[in-house]
């Protein structure tokens, strides 16, 4: 049976915190998401424009590799019987690298979606930054932000996404692999992680090897290598926060 990721959800109690959901950096299982794009500006965006301009320029001094491009964030969030649902708007990624900067993040909710690459031989398979991107040298699994070219009839098409980025940034199909039957999620610091395994009949050196021969033909060189992760140990790589309840809870649940 296929997770169905995008639901319509009715009665959808909204609300800007996290009240009642599971505690933060525990993985969850939900039975679908619906995330909903309304027209117009988010309001963050425009109550701060002038300080997400200032950070703006900081950042590009910092980093002139950057892009300013468009990607979705959500302005409500609600957890229910019947999964996780979302209204948000395009923003500019400008904004975004503001909010992540505030220490209370109000004013937004970021969602992203993980697709956890399982290997035949029992690992995962995640991928190292390169320098010049918004997380340069960190590991997580082959992912981004969604986008508009993720909204379909104004919702959000998660599966779409994970494949475009998974294909993107690693050569791998995601068609290649058996998906996992349920969906999982995860939150801290007002992120949310929406969680799918895929495994692929290659070891890891295997699927490793495929990623490093599609680094030398990427129109878009983001990453700088992938690695295979065999533990929960934290320190094994210098991995993206968000990570570290995803390895804990994959690498519990096969231990379990």
């Amino acid at each position: 049976m296929k997770t169905n990721l995008n639901m319509n959800f009715t009665n959808a109690n909204f609300s800007d915190d996290f009240a009642g959901w599971p505690p933060s950096a525990t993985v969850f299982p939900i039975a679908g998401v619906d995330l909903r794009i309304l027209p117009g500006p988010h309001p963050l965006v425009a109550a701060e424009e002038a300080a997400i301009r200032e950070n703006w320029a900081r950042e590009t001094a910092a980093n002139p590799a950057l892009f300013d491009g468009r990607m979705v964030f959500q302005r409500l969030i609600s957890l229910s019987e019947d999964g996780i649902a979302g209204e948000g708007h395009v923003i500019p990624f400008s904004a975004f690298m503001w909010w992540r900067r505030q220490p209370q993040r109000q004013g937004g909710i970021h969602v992203f979606a993980y697709p956890v690459l399982e290997s035949s031989d029992g690992a995962l398979v995640a991928i190292r930054m390169g320098a010049h991107t918004a997380n340069p040298g960190q590991v997580y699994f082959a992912a981004g932000s969604l986008e508009p070219e993720d909204i379909v009839d104004n919702s959000c098409d998660i599966e779409a996404n994970m494949r475009r980025e998974v294909h993107e940034e690693t050569g791998l199909d995601l068609a290649d692999a058996v998906a996992g039957q349920g969906l999982f999620a995860t939150h801290n610091k007002r992120t949310v992680t929406l969680l799918r395994l895929f495994r692929f009949e290659m070891t890891a050196d295997e699927m490793i090897e495929q990623i490093e021969r599609h680094m030398l033909v990427a129109d878009d060189q983001e990453i700088a290598g992938a690695v295979a992760i065999r533990s929960a140990d934290p320190s094994a790589y210098p991995y993206n926060i968000a990570m570290l309840p995803v390895i804990d809870w994959y690498f519990g649940k096969a231990g379990a």
